[in-house]
């Protein structure tokens, strides 16, 4: 397995390769790269496996260098400090990333599901949706990527109905479609959504408005969608959804 380390930073590539060479037994090859111009030379001499890529280098962004790959035959593990805006364009496009310090757990996490979707690579769809992202474009067509065990898809975030936790993981459901089951957790998703207007109506579900026909409130309080699915409401959400409801 080959990995490509793009990071302007000496001590950090260093810290990163040896936690490569500790914790991921699969990798048995790590070039390094310290700019966008370096990095994007390598990319095409070394052909890599998986690229671990700093959000910001000394001549520009990780964004710019992936700009210019017409044709991404990798895997892309973003490496990026603390960036809320960034962190969820990642989640909002389903490509990885790991937060500075990098954590030795979650760096063998990561390049294990880079492993495992080597042969399903969706990367170049799913860079247009984080770009779409990160610029702030909206339009009914939008969409959110989605990844289980097996496939990638690409989702209407307006075909979705509600979200449900599902201990660590999330299940997503659709007006048409079977559901789907992601490996990360509601609040993850409910700060991906919330800028688009989902309600979170109770610990475990997050809902999409414009699907929502109707508030009863008996028994405690439900959500009916389309398709005649409901949702519960808890006490302390009821007059918060209420509101929001009353203002659409």
């Amino acid at each position: 397995m080959k990995v490509l380390l793009i990071d302007d930073e000496t001590n950090q590539r260093n810290a990163v390769k040896q936690l490569l060479k500790s914790f991921c037994p699969g990798v048995d090859s790590i070039e390094e790269a310290e700019s966008v111009k370096k990095g994007l030379e390598l990319i095409s001499k070394y052909r890599p496996d998986i690229v671990l890529l700093d959000v910001e280098l000394g001549d520009g962004t990780g964004f710019d260098l992936m700009k210019q790959v017409a044709d991404p035959g990798f895997q892309l593990i973003f490496i990026t400090a603390h960036n809320k805006y960034a962190i969820n364009a990642f989640r909002f496009s389903a490509i990885d990333y790991l937060l500075k310090p990098v954590d030795p757990d979650a760096l063998q996490k990561a390049v294990g599901k880079a492993v495992t979707n080597i042969k399903n690579n969706s990367l170049k769809e799913q860079l247009i949706v984080l770009m779409q992202q990160l610029a702030g474009i909206q339009n009914q067509d939008r969409k959110i990527v989605l990844r289980d065990i097996d496939n990638t898809y690409f989702i209407k975030v307006s075909d979705i109905l509600y979200c449900e936790a599902a201990g660590s993981y999330t299940r997503f459901y659709f007006t048409n479609n079977p559901p789907i089951l992601v490996s990360r957790n509601l609040k993850e998703y409910e700060e991906v959504l919330e800028g688009l207007g989902f309600l979170r109506t109770h610990h475990s579900y997050l809902a999409n408005p414009d699907k929502i026909k109707l508030f009863d409130k008996t028994d405690g309080g439900l959500l009916i969608l389309e398709g005649g699915l409901s949702i519960p409401v808890s006490q302390r959400k009821k007059d918060f959804v209420m509101q929001v409801l009353e203002n659409r």
